[in-house]
């Protein structure tokens, strides 16, 4: 009988990371953009989304 192997990737020392999307007003045509960042960490999330 084949033995179940079971891994446990999350560990208590992981970083969770989020991607961010943010719409901002063009100062040029007056449309929406939307402006990318790629991957943060948790906390830097508040600080990217309060800086304009």
């Amino acid at each position: 009988m084949a033995k179940k192997v079971v891994a446990t990737l999350k560990t208590g020392t992981a970083k969770k990371y989020t991607k961010c999307i943010k719409m901002v007003k063009s100062e040029k045509t007056g449309a929406y953009v939307f402006k990318s960042q790629n991957i943060l960490e948790e906390e830097d999330i508040k600080a990217y989304f309060a800086e304009k």
